[in-house]
């Protein structure tokens, strides 16, 4: 197939300094809030992929101008009422979760219906998370039968605030929220489980009306009304999600060593790196800075000698959410059995991501066992695949492509790994840096 990739071969050794893709979630944020600023915003590294595209083709509807050149990209804000609602909208948010359900708050005063739609993977989350609590600010919206999408959102005029729980740990909930909060009168007061905190922190950064008082197992968070929003110029650091991949395939090669340059390394998103620690994994930070309110600093990770299993524990679940599927491919070498549970949230993404590990880890040899929020791995230090495997028909969801991948080149075997477009939504770019990591190596490449 032309739209698959066969791989039947380990990566060698390598000692490598790479740079991944900007941040897909400081990218999204980024031209959400630049489109309602009062001027024109600038960004370097802004991730390029399906999602972030989708984002600017949707401002594009509503009114608002963008420029894509080679080193930034500008967006032209017309200020906070600045988005032209017309009839008949319809805003395609793709495979976007994030741009689906943010937008939705920022939509929440139009004058007319706006449709949203989404493809078939995104079609099928759930949208009744942010439409209820959006839904108390006054706005209306009509679901399909399944209460997903396509959906159709009914603006107010007279949006009053509210005040909202947040019980699932989910960012774009809590972001959907803030952002629904920006246009309603009074103060929006939202008790949230944590999560990535990016959108605190970028209205923090633009001296929002908001405010966040930290507890320990969550946050209190107030929202006023926002009259103005300033321009935001912002290089965009590189996504530790991204960066994920390249960890855990330094950790399971052999005398290998690897530097990411520039990585955000937000505590709420580096769940990853303390688990890959409890397991042995030997990660540092060096040349950290701040930059507008996000932690910055590049990672040096070697391979691991040995790695140890680990009852996970569940406080870490929502700083990596989005990279438990390669954490699990370093569960199935440990040298013992691994529990991670509380993961109700992993079978919300893309695709059901908690069964498509047990998949995974079944068609790689290792016996997982899994509930509808756990998973439990029964790891094999001397795993080496020696069979034909095929990857298919899951939803194209970006991440499950390239964890197959990433066991690939670490396992071995011979893997046939379907719609390798699929990695368009968020890292475009990955497999030009699996080859820059080949070529020392003299190693097929992919493409």
């Amino acid at each position: 197939m032309p739209n698959s990739l066969i791989i039947s071969d380990k990566i060698g050794n390598f000692k490598k300094v790479i740079s991944v893709s900007g941040d897909k979630s400081l990218s999204l944020r980024w031209v959400l809030l630049s489109s309602l600023a009062s001027g024109v915003s600038y960004a370097k590294n802004l991730l390029l992929s399906e999602d972030v595209m989708a984002a600017i083709s949707a401002i594009k509807i509503l009114g608002i101008k963008s420029k894509i050149t080679k080193n930034r990209t500008k967006i032209y804000g017309k200020g906070i009422e600045g988005y032209s609602y017309k009839k008949n909208i319809i805003i395609n948010a793709k495979n976007s979760g994030t741009l689906g359900r943010l937008i939705l708050g920022l939509l929440i005063n139009t004058k007319y219906p706006i449709k949203l739609i989404g493809d078939k993977s995104l079609s099928k989350r759930d949208f009744r998370r942010v439409t209820e609590p959006l839904s108390k600010f006054g706005a209306r919206f009509k679901l399909n039968k399944s209460k997903n999408l396509p959906l159709t959102i009914f603006g107010s005029q007279k949006l009053k605030s509210i005040k909202y729980i947040e019980k699932k740990g989910s960012a774009q909930c809590k972001s959907s929220v803030i952002f629904g909060g920006m246009r309603a009168t009074g103060t929006t007061k939202i008790k949230a489980k944590k999560s990535r905190n990016h959108t605190e922190l970028l209205c923090k950064y633009l001296n929002l009306p908001i405010s966040v008082k930290i507890k320990k197992n969550y946050d209190n968070i107030k929202i006023n009304e926002v009259r103005n929003i300033q321009p935001l110029n912002y290089n965009i650091p590189s996504d530790i999600s991204s960066s994920a991949f390249f960890i855990v395939l330094t950790a399971l090669s052999e005398n290998s060593e690897l530097i990411i340059k520039n990585v955000n390394i937000n505590p709420s998103r580096t769940g990853i790196i303390t688990i890959l620690r409890k397991m042995g994994v030997s990660i540092i930070f060096r040349n950290q800075k701040n930059y507008k309110g996000e932690k910055i600093a590049d990672i040096k990770i070697k391979s691991a000698k040995s790695i140890r299993p680990i009852n996970c524990p569940s406080k870490l679940n929502s700083g990596a959410i989005d990279e438990f599927l390669i954490i699990f491919l370093v569960a199935a070498k440990a040298k013992g059995i691994s529990y991670f549970k509380n993961l109700a949230e992993l079978n919300q993404k893309e695709s059901p991501r908690l069964k498509w590990a047990k998949k995974i880890l079944t068609k790689i040899g290792i016996r997982a066992t899994i509930t509808k929020d756990s998973i439990k791995i029964y790891g094999n230090p001397r795993l080496n695949i020696k069979k034909k495997i095929l990857i298919k028909n899951y939803l194209k969801d970006h991440r499950v492509f390239m964890t197959s991948v990433i066991a690939a080149l670490s396992f071995g075997g011979e893997w046939n790994i379907h719609d390798k477009d699929s990695i368009k939504t968020s890292f475009p770019n990955f497999l030009n840096i699996i080859n820059d990591m080949k070529k020392n190596v003299k190693k097929k490449k992919y493409n």
